[in-house]
């Protein structure tokens, strides 16, 4: 029997995707190419959008944009293309530009990221394997098969003990 997402599911509180975030920061801290900085934060939405306030937060990069790609239809994936792209005048070709993303799945999408900024560095929070080789820094690999729920697709519920009642 197949098992539903949930089942191998990885759960991320807004505290871990926080300690996570600042934990991708203080591995990008100093390996920028402007003497170890960074011109600027693009965050892939809308999943990379938290990531990045915080990575740009602790490494005070003041400036941030966006880059938007559509490769989903509900859950069914599609093939990925660019809604909203960031300014050209300050990305150029990617060279200084920090992209940063909650996750790298298949790295369908960061294909078509970096083929519009080609010298920028992809970082993530996490990272399956088919995706990895997208990415340039990360925090976490995860098995191809777990489904990650960010805090921003979840609510608080009470649950059932998993064994009888009270």
């Amino acid at each position: 029997m197949d098992r539903l997402p949930h089942e191998k599911g990885f759960h991320v509180s807004w505290d871990q995707l926080h300690r996570d975030a600042r934990a991708l920061a203080w591995r990008l801290q100093g390996h920028g190419p402007e003497d170890g900085g960074w011109r600027a934060v693009v965050a892939i939405t809308r999943g990379g959008m938290a990531p990045a306030m915080i990575v740009a937060r602790e490494l005070d990069i003041r400036t941030v944009d966006t880059i938007s790609v559509k490769s989903y239809d509900h859950q069914s994936q599609s093939a990925p293309r660019i809604l909203k792209s960031p300014d050209a005048a300050l990305v150029g070709d990617g060279t200084g530009v920090l992209i940063v993303d909650d996750l790298v799945d298949t790295g369908r999408t960061l294909e078509v990221v970096r083929a519009a900024m080609p010298r920028a560095h992809v970082a993530t929070i996490y990272a399956k394997p088919q995706g990895r080789a997208q990415v340039d820094t990360f925090v976490t690999e995860v098995s191809q098969d777990t489904w990650i729920f960010f805090p921003w697709d979840m609510a608080l519920q009470y649950v059932e003990p998993y064994r009888g009642r009270d």
